[in-house]
């Protein structure tokens, strides 16, 4: 397992729940989960194998290197299986603040939406507060699905903002919905 130079710990646990950092093993199980979740991510077309691989070998191993990366990412295992993928991106060391990003496997969607993201939330924040002292943390989500944003109020996230008609999907514009926290132990 690589491990991120800026990270003291780069593994975090909670129940049977574990944020590891990203695996190549989890490479193409991610291409297809991003193919298949298109429609509410920022990404213009379908992965190929090609994209991948040059993405995993150029982008991705040069993060472990980085004193400061613009992104960690990290596989998301229950037990011992892969079942999404995430982290915190556009990372800004100077103002403490990152958006959190996370997908999980398309099948695990329909009944265990809120159990993976719950956990998932709790996991990303302890990176976030307790290992990087970050101040604060937030979602950048494009208003499609709403029964998101009832689990980011109840791990204790705020509505921030609503960016109206911000982005254009399905030849109609959209918002965009911003929830955001705030470290509760915050200090410089």
């Amino acid at each position: 397992m690589r491990d991120y130079k800026c990270l003291k710990n780069s593994s975090f646990e909670e129940d049977d729940f574990a944020l590891i950092p990203i695996r190549d093993q989890d490479k193409y199980d991610i291409l297809k989960m991003r193919n298949e979740q298109i429609y509410h991510l920022r990404q213009a077309e379908v992965l190929s194998i090609e994209k991948q691989e040059y993405y995993f070998s150029h982008v991705i191993s040069k993060l472990f290197e980085q004193e400061k990366p613009a992104q960690i990412l990290f596989s998301l295992l229950r037990g011992k299986e892969f079942i999404g993928y995430g982290g915190l991106v556009h990372l800004n060391w100077t103002d403490k603040n990152a958006e959190i990003s996370f997908i999980m496997r398309t099948e695990l969607e329909q009944k265990e939406f809120s159990l993976i993201w719950l956990k998932y939330l709790s996991l990303i924040k302890n990176v976030a507060f307790n290992e990087m002292k970050f101040h604060k943390i937030f979602t950048y989500a494009f208003d499609l699905r709403p029964h998101l944003y009832s689990v980011l109020l109840k791990s204790g996230f705020d509505e921030e903002a609503r960016l109206k008609e911000h982005c254009r999907f399905d030849n109609k514009y959209i918002d965009v919905v911003i929830h955001s926290k705030i470290n509760p132990n915050a200090h410089d």
